[in-house]
This record gives structure tokens, sequence and C-alpha cells, in this order.
């Protein structure tokens, strides 16, 4: 498989990479590697980092610094929905380690492992900064917030509704 964006996605690298100043292209590195996650079957895979690198004239290692290091980038393929359940300090007072045990109980999967039916994966993440809805999750660009077990119970179901229709 040949990697490469669409002509599309390419004029907006080349809209994205505009708008810092000349000679300073890796400071669009992480607005483009959201549109190669994105394009690219929502994870980044080593051809898909390198090609990034490319197309910011970068070395490739420092693509793989910025992408291993923010958990908003998956490094491996992912389900159709991400459980991004918040596990730092004020979340964790409020239960978010119960709502983190409970979804691998009702989902069978451990922290970072998908579903065998390609749906769910359910990742840990740092401070969404929403500590005054705690426990809270980030499924996608939406904040699921002051979860319940019968609130996540009532979101998977409805997930999987939606899924399969």
């Amino acid at each position: 498989m040949s990697i490469q964006f669409s002509e599309e996605k390419l004029a907006k690298v080349q809209e994205i990479i505009a708008r810092y100043p000349e000679g300073k292209q890796k400071s669009a590195l992480i607005p483009v590697l959201h549109l190669a996650q994105e394009s690219f079957e929502g994870w980044l895979d080593v051809p898909v980092m390198d090609y990034v690198a490319g197309l910011l004239s970068l070395k490739p290692i420092e693509v793989y610094e910025v992408a291993t290091f923010y958990t908003m980038f998956n490094m491996k393929p992912v389900g159709k929905y991400v459980l991004e359940i918040c596990v730092t300090g004020p979340c964790m007072l409020c239960g978010s380690d119960e709502i983190v045990e409970h979804v691998k109980t009702k989902l069978g999967i451990n922290v970072g492992e998908t579903t065998a039916d390609g749906l769910f994966t359910l990742k840990p993440t740092e401070c969404l900064g929403a500590c005054g809805y705690a426990p809270m999750m980030q499924l996608g660009k939406h904040y699921k917030e002051h979860l319940t077990k019968e609130k996540v119970d009532a979101l998977l179901d409805e997930l999987r509704t939606t899924a399969m229709s």
C-alpha cells in the first residue's frame, strides 16, 4: 500500500505549513500528525510517520518523538470508538479507576486493547482539563462527564447500536 495523502489532504498540509515562518515547518508537525492519523486508519505506523517526516523535511526521529509523547496519537490500530478515560488525580479521587475497571469487565479487554469486534479501545489518558466534571472521558471530540457505571453502560449500548445501524 502506498502511503500518500489525497490531493485535498495534501493541499491542507500545505495550508498548515504556510501558517508558520519559512524554515519553521516543524511547527506544523502536530496538526499534520492529526491529519495523518485521521487519513490512515486512525493510527500512526512507522511508514506514515516517515511520510510525514518527508513532507516536513524532518528526520523521522523528530516525528516519532512527538507522536509517541502525546496520548492523542495512536501507535497501533484502535477501535471505531476510543474510550479515553482520565486517570489523573482529580478524576481518580472521583472514581475513574472504578470506571476503568468497569469498562474492562464490561468489554472483556484490558487497558490499551481493542474489542474483538473492532468497536472499542480502552485508553487511559492524562488530564483532559475538565476536573470539575470528574470522572470523565473523551470520546472523539466529545467529553462525557460525571461518569457512573450506569452512564458508561448506556453510552456503550448507544455506541454499539449506532455502529450496527
